[in-house]
């Protein structure tokens, strides 16, 4: 069976991830022109050329998906937006412990690592709790398999059908 999306908008995680993506490449782009006048070496000064121009056709490529970012809460019930916002709590702390265990392997400042260590442990907790909230409420049905799955197509179909 093959399901056509919705072209009228994008999906909600979707969206989500046009925002960090465009944001990060936004705020690169603002440190590389900074920075390259600065750049003496004349290889390396052509990389930041180049990545420049690389992320401003990105960006350019990026911007019209925000006219198809949904942009509001459509038809949900309030049961769909509280596993909708805890879906998106759940997502948050889960990228967070990403990051920051990321952000350790790259830290050699011995009290920056233990300030990410601790935070990563504080979005742990997070992501302890919401998981704990979802699976008990029958929102995150984590131990099986089939049921996970036919929420995952639910979701998807009725995020795209929004």
């Amino acid at each position: 069976m093959s399901i056509k999306p919705n072209p009228s908008h994008l999906a909600w995680h979707e969206t989500m991830k046009l925002h960090e993506i465009t944001a990060s490449q936004t705020n690169s782009l603002i440190g590389f022109k900074m920075s390259i006048h600065n750049i003496k070496d004349k290889h390396l000064h052509a990389l930041y050329a180049e990545a420049i121009r690389d992320i401003e056709q990105n960006l350019r490529e990026l911007l019209p998906y925000f006219s198809e970012a949904p942009t509001g809460t459509r038809s949900l019930s309030d049961s769909e937006l509280t596993a909708f916002y805890a879906g998106q709590l759940l997502g948050y702390a889960k990228s967070s412990i990403l990051g920051y265990a990321s952000a350790i392997t790259e830290t050699a400042t011995p009290s920056l690592k233990e300030t990410f260590h601790k935070q990563m442990h504080r979005a742990i907790e997070l992501h302890t709790k919401v998981f704990n909230y979802m699976l008990e409420r029958g929102l995150y049905p984590a131990y099986n398999l089939k049921e996970l799955l036919e929420n995952d197509v639910k979701n998807a179909n009725k995020a795209l059908g929004m």
